[in-house]
């Protein structure tokens, strides 16, 4: 088995409300970026993962997202792998 490093970053899918996103792009300009617009709000995971190949590693992440760590009826999710010998991936 090898190690990787998995980047989960999880967002509403589009034409869902994000009420969120939506003060705090209504907050912005009271503290002077009055420049900011489009705020979406989501949530980053980071995880580890031992698998016989990448291929493997990215399958069993993918279905975490899908039973646990994403709704997928509102949410979206993108899933980036890093072989886990590699220098730490950015932002891991």
């Amino acid at each position: 088995m090898n190690a990787y490093e998995a980047r989960i970053e999880v967002g509403h899918r589009p034409g869902i409300l994000d009420p969120q996103g939506g003060v705090i792009e209504r907050a912005l300009p009271a503290l002077g970026y009055a420049n900011v617009s489009h705020v979406r709000v989501g949530k980053s995971i980071r995880l580890a993962v031992e698998a016989p190949d990448e291929d493997s590693a990215r399958a069993q992440v993918e279905e975490m997202c899908r039973r646990l760590l994403a709704n997928p009826v509102i949410e979206d999710f993108t899933v980036t792998v890093f072989s886990g010998d590699t220098p730490e991936p950015p932002g891991l």
